[in-house]
């Protein structure tokens, strides 16, 4: 397992070991005393998993009272993973990452507290999406910034995506 840091503080890529033979593969996508050992989060409590169609694209989401760190990861698939930093005392504040994660490349990313987080994606298979969260979901702190917001300029890897009538409605990061 390796671990890569982003421009973002806080947000890493987990680099899972993928062993391949003529079977298919095997890997461990979530290991306690190696996570520790690593200093990753450990504290998950809930476990979550989504499929999408091409081009359907879901978020920017993020939670407030609790906040939400989630650990993803897509085992069927590609998508195109982005994580916004909102930590509005933040150098990095209102810039993103961009990450693929798929079924087959055995990437993990981590997301914790003071970032939104959204998906698309791209192919034309569905995807499913499994993350591990360290706060149980509280509908009235779930928040989100509109997709397109111009002010971060997300260079979203398809055209036209298909968005949830919540999605299409949510506020530029500005109005936060």
């Amino acid at each position: 397992m390796k671990i890569v840091k982003t421009k973002l503080d806080g947000i890493l890529i987990i680099e899972l070991d993928v062993f391949n033979d003529e079977r298919g593969f095997f890997t461990e996508r979530f290991h306690q005393e190696k996570y520790i050992e690593l200093e990753l989060p450990t504290n998950f409590i809930q476990d979550n998993h989504s499929r999408s169609y091409p081009k359907v694209l879901r978020g920017l989401h993020y939670q407030t009272n609790p906040t939400q760190g989630k650990l993803v990861g897509c085992i069927n698939g590609i998508i195109q993973d982005v994580a916004v930093d909102i930590r509005k005392s933040s150098k990095t504040f209102g810039e993103y990452i961009s990450v693929t994660l798929s079924g087959d490349n055995g990437k993990l990313l981590w997301i914790p507290e003071g970032f939104a987080h959204g998906f698309c994606v791209i192919g034309n298979k569905p995807a499913d999406v499994v993350y591990k969260v360290n706060n149980l979901y509280n509908a009235a702190g779930d928040k989100g910034i509109i997709w397109s917001d111009p002010d971060i300029n997300i260079d979203w890897q398809i055209k036209d995506p298909i968005l949830s009538k919540k999605d299409q409605l949510l506020p530029m990061l500005i109005q936060q």
